[in-house]
Order: structure tokens, then C-alpha cells, then sequence
């Protein structure tokens, strides 16, 4: 490894956060965790002795999270890279999915991410140096049904990163965009919350999704370890990508997606252009 930094991973106890810390760990990087309780501290810093650290945080306690940034910078170090990882799945019909429900995945997924972001950046900026990864989903460009408010919190966070990105360029700051296909993570079991259905005329539609996500869940392509190392590649990059797919999945969709939006655009063009003057 060229040089040791210092990655700040929200959701360190499963996932690709759990293998993101620890492939960084094998390569000589420093690790600050956020769990969310004691226990989870302490398993995580007894399986990674050494160059590892653990902070208790809910990454929607908004008001606790300048405080534990700014004690991670004064008493881990710098913060050089920032890792947005914590989040989860909302599965639900949008008529049936409550908005209370909506209003969580939002908070955590993007609200927590941008909270995060906005603790780091005063200490990044001041550096004139630092990089920020947001996890994303291959959900943040191509939709199913049944996941609108999952869909919608990575569409939001796509769009985030890549407006921040602009925004601190100039000061030495990267923002990449992580989106995942499908991995072999807890994203579709204990990590995914699901709304209890109660409208029959969505079965049609629905429940074939449904199946085929708990028929993969524990066998998807992906492997969190090789994200990890994708990940670390970007963040070892001199020009750091603005966004970064991982998986064979993630990139066959995402283009038949620009694909089909690309056709549509074109059929619709005359009325596009028909609005100008």
C-alpha cells in the first residue's frame, strides 16, 4: 500500500462495511467504525486488534455526529477518507407502505449519509484534501417494483454525490458513488424491512419479485470481499471515478436502463423541442 489512511466506515458490523474494514485493515489502512451498540464495539475491536477503532453512533442521532467526528479527528487522527455504508432495505407497495416508513429509509439511508458528509467536510476542506464514498445500489439508477422508497433514497443519494462532488472539487475532495448489484450481504434478510401486504392487486406484480429475491438471498454474484477491493482501488486512484458499479448485474441493468431512457428520449424528442420560444 502506498500510503496508510485513515477511513471513517459507517455500519461496520455486517456487510460491505464488515469487509470493507477488513480488507483495508489487511492492507495497512486505519479503521473507525460506527456500531450501534456496546457489544457491536466490542466485538469489533477485539476482531481487529490492532489499527482498529469502534464508535457507538446512530447515524440518525443527527445531533450526536459532529461530536464523535470531531473526537475521532482529535483523538484517532484524520479522517481521510469517509465511508457512507450504513443503510438498509425497505420492501413494500407504495400504496401499502405507510410514510412513517418512507421517513426512515430516508433517514438513514440519506439523511444520515448527508449528516455524516457535512461533519467531515469543515476538516477535509481545511486539509485541502480527503474522499468521500457514498454506497449506493444499482437501485439508485434502475427500479423494480416494491422497493420505490429503497429506490428512492439511492436515486437521492446518487444525486447528492454527484452535486457535492462539484462542489468541493476544487479543494482536493473526492465524492464516489458505490453502487451496488446484488451481493451476498445481509441487504435482503435481517437487514431488510418489509411492509406487511394488503392489497390483492398488486400480487400479480409483486410476488414473482418477491420470490426471486428470497430464492437468491445467500447465493447473489457478488462477493463483498472483491467490493472491498474494488472500493479500495478507487480510493488508492489519483482521479477517483464519480461513480463506480460493482457487479456483472449492477452494469448489464444500469445499461439496458440509459439504453431504454436514451430510445424513449429519442421517440419523444419532437414534443421535447416543441416547448422552446
Amino acid at each position: 500500500m502506498a500510503s496508510s489512511k485513515t477511513l471513517l466506515i459507517t455500519g461496520v458490523s455486517s456487510g460491505f462495511g464488515r469487509a470493507l474494514a477488513q480488507e483495508a485493515l489487511a492492507v495497512g489502512h486505519k479503521v473507525v467504525g460506527t456500531v450501534r451498540s456496546d457489544e457491536a464495539k466490542r466485538e469489533f475491536e477485539s476482531a481487529f486488534a490492532n489499527a482498529a477503532w469502534a464508535r457507538v453512533l446512530d447515524v440518525t442521532d443527527f445531533d450526536a455526529i459532529d461530536g464523535v467526528v470531531a473526537e475521532i479527528e482529535a483523538s484517532v487522527g484524520p479522517v481521510d477518507v469517509l465511508v457512507n455504508n450504513a443503510g438498509y432495505g425497505h420492501e413494500g407497495i407504495m400504496e401499502e407502505s405507510p410514510l412513517s416508513e418512507m421517513r426512515r429509509q430516508f433517514d438513514v439511508n440519506v439523511f444520515g449519509a448527508v449528516a455524516m458528509m457535512k461533519a467531515v467536510l469543515p476538516f477535509m476542506r481545511k486539509r485541502r484534501r480527503g474522499h468521500i464514498l457514498n454506497i449506493t445500489s444499482m437501485g439508485g439508477y434502475i427500479t423494480m417494483p416494491g422497493i420505490a422508497y429503497y429506490c428512492g433514497s439511492k436515486f437521492a443519494l446518487e444525486g447528492i454525490s454527484e452535486a457535492l462532488g462539484k462542489e468541493v472539487k476544487s479543494f482536493g475532495i473526492a465524492v464516489t458513488a458505490v453502487a451496488p448489484g446484488s451481493f451476498r450481504t445481509d441487504w435482503a434478510g435481517r437487514s431488510m424491512t418489509r411492509t406487511p401486504r394488503s392489497i390483492p392487486d398488486y400480487d400479480e406484480i409483486f410476488n414473482p419479485v418477491r420470490q426471486a429475491r428470497e430464492q437468491k438471498s445467500g447465493k447473489q454474484l457478488g462477493d463483498p470481499s472483491k467490493a472491498a477491493r474494488a472500493m479500495l482501488s478507487a480510493i488508492a486512484a489519483d482521479h477517483p471515478p464519480t461513480h463506480l458499479l460493482l457487479g456483472s448485474d449492477a452494469l448489464g441493468l444500469v445499461r439496458d436502463k440509459l439504453s431504454a431512457l436514451n430510445a424513449e428520449i429519442g421517440a419523444w424528442e419532437a414534443t421535447t423541442v416543441s416547448t422552446d420560444g
